[in-house]
């Protein structure tokens, strides 16, 4: 039974329910064991940050930023701010310092809660030019304080403010005022094309998107549920809201380098992700299968046919598999495939919502072959995550988005625009009435600048309709869903494909280092440097074999026809990803500007 409270009081009413039940599972920051707290005692926490932060004069609707990995202070400063009716504004841990001075002034924050030593440097190194900011709260006690200076305290001072309870009369009465209206969170967007903006959050548009999702996805207090997207990302954030409302665990996953010993440390149930991370599970599951014996991958590549033939060509569309199938394919499932969940960490697994970039079918087939659910979705921060998604235990269609969640009116444009409206959409962008405007149609739909089709009742993206790149032969070019496909090749980690007013498509692309490196020392290819492997003809052959392969079912005009391989990968601190690791064209167009125009010559 679900728990759809107004954020300002939902932890205390899971509480009433649940107790001295385990609530959160986390470790310290830069620590090896594992540790946990009931509900009972995530809900006083809560109330004594509501405290301290009275104690440090926080107005009702004040915006207070929040900079760090995911850890349960930042759940205890998100739920404390609610508890008086402030704005938490998340920024992304490895957010620059030009971003954070942006979002910071933006949003004339006051208060900063910081993780580690990286963001605490960044806060101090922008504090002269943020002129509202006045304090900085520092969540690792690790961290070293500098000396004298009374902006900057750690998170274990700031909680002695509130010990005692001494302003909770005021806490409850914020409490009792608190509306729907009321802003929850200001989350930045990534900004791929420009300046980030602020998008509105508020928390009606939580209560609804609770209570829509629940009825979508069946996550319960049985769940075990890992967090390692970072709770800035409007995904992880509605999803982790979403697990509390019906008393799920939270397995905290602070540094998501660590995800993968995380699950076969902590075994969760469910998971959100994005496709890229579901690509490296394949990719590792491929590069066993090749390192092992001939029989043992005839084997195996035989249990992914039956897996695919049973779960995608029968289950997936509603069908009951013949009996001789489902009896082999049970066997294999008790086999094999349960021995790559277990070695995965996921053997009692559930379900896993996956959304936030275009999922390859080839990766969809696969997950779901070897006996994991996943869910695929689509979603923006401006509609406060879900807007269409897979079904648990319905048939459903490989390579769509799903169906829509409840309230959710959904509409094409003209022009194959993705068109929305219902209570879960925001009310605009802060301080950028201009922006809001241009945002919505002229009878109140959200633009999303995506384009997409209805088949069946289920969604299809396309691209982004900005992302569309027409060749200079008139052919349009969707770059993302060429970069899926070759995306799931072992051997490449980050691919940009370039087209736009373009004779051909061409692409750059980073090599997985460590996989080439091997790769050439077992066919004895000689090199001392990365750019040595990235112009040798014999890796550049093999590499071009291996996508030709990959992109024969792309129309021939889709077709990757050249490539640079680059010896470095694109990074943050050029300016060429977002926060959310998405890729920044037009800062690749420039950085890149000579390899690509050499692609071109004739």
């Amino acid at each position: 039974m679900q728990i759809n409270s107004h954020l300002s009081r939902l932890i205390f009413d899971v509480a009433a329910r649940y107790g001295d039940r385990e609530a959160l599972i986390y470790k310290n920051f830069g620590g090896k064991q594992w540790k946990s707290c009931t509900w009972n005692q995530f809900a006083g926490i809560v109330s004594q940050v509501s405290n301290a932060m009275l104690a440090l004069g926080i107005k009702v609707q004040e915006n207070i930023g929040i900079f760090s990995q995911n850890s349960v202070q930042y759940l205890f400063t998100d739920f404390g701010a609610w508890g008086i009716r402030a704005v938490t504004v998340p920024f992304y841990a490895t957010s620059s310092e030009q971003q954070i001075q942006f979002m910071m002034s933006d949003a004339n924050i006051r208060f900063l809660f910081v993780g580690e030593q990286d963001q605490l440097e960044k806060a101090r190194r922008v504090f002269p030019t943020c002129q509202s900011l006045e304090r900085i709260i520092v969540y690792d006690p690790a961290v070293k304080l500098p000396e004298g200076d009374s902006t900057v305290m750690s998170f274990s001072e700031f909680l002695k403010l509130g010990e005692g309870l001494s302003r909770q009369q005021e806490v409850e009465r914020r409490q009792q005022e608190a509306t729907m209206d009321d802003i929850a969170n200001i989350l930045y967007t990534s900004g791929t094309t420009g300046d980030s903006k602020g998008v509105v959050l508020s928390m009606g548009q939580f209560h609804a998107a609770m209570e829509a999702n629940h009825k979508s996805v069946p996550v319960d207090e049985k769940d075990r549920v890992l967090n390692f997207l970072p709770f800035t990302h409007i995904f992880e954030r509605g999803w982790a809201l979403l697990c509390i409302t019906v008393g799920a665990r939270l397995i905290v996953n602070t540094y998501p380098q660590e995800v993968q010993q995380s699950m076969r440390e902590q075994h969760p149930t469910c998971m959100s992700s994005v496709p890229r991370f579901w690509e490296k599970v394949y990719q590792g599951v491929q590069e066993k299968i090749e390192s092992s014996g001939s029989v043992q991958r005839a084997v195996f590549r035989h249990a992914l046919e039956v897996g695919r033939k049973h779960n995608i060509e029968y289950v997936a569309a509603g069908k009951q598999p013949p009996m001789a199938l489902h009896l082999e394919y049970e066997l294999l499932n008790k086999t094999i495939f349960s021995l790559v969940r277990k070695e995965l960490g996921l053997e009692n697994a559930h379900f896993f919502p996956t959304a936030g970039a275009t999922v390859s079918a080839h990766i969809e087939e696969f997950v779901h072959s070897i006996g994991l659910n996943m869910l695929v979705g689509y979603g923006l921060t401006e509609s406060l995550a879900t807007v269409t998604c897979d079904l648990f235990g319905q048939p459903y269609l490989v390579g769509s988005v799903g169906h829509p969640i409840q309230g959710i009116d959904i509409k094409i444009s003209e022009e194959g625009e993705i068109l929305l409206k219902g209570p879960t959409i925001t009310r605009g962008y802060y301080n950028r009435d201009d922006i809001t405007r241009q945002s919505f149609t002229d009878d109140g739909y959200f633009r999303t600048g995506d384009s997409g089709y209805f088949k069946d009742g289920e969604l299809f993206l396309k691209d982004r309709i900005k992302d569309l790149f027409k060749t200079s032969n008139g052919k349009y070019i969707a770059p993302q869903m060429i970069e899926s496909k070759l995306l799931v090749d072992k051997y490449i980690d980050q691919i940009a494909v370039i087209a736009d007013q373009r004779k051909f498509v061409s692409a750059l692309i980073v090599p997985d280092y460590k996989l080439l490196e091997s790769y050439a020392r077992q066919n004895n290819i000689a090199f001392n440097t990365r750019e040595d492997l990235c112009n040798d003809k014999r890796i550049r052959q093999m590499l071009m074999d291996r996508i030709e392969t990959l992109q024969q079912q792309l129309a021939h005009y889709e077709q990757v026809k050249r490539f640079t391989l680059l010896p470095r990968a694109f990074s943050m601190e050029r300016g060429e990803l977002t926060n959310t690791l998405k890729i920044k064209r037009r800062v690749l167009n420039e950085n890149y500007k000579e390899q690509i125009d050499k692609m071109y010559e004739e």
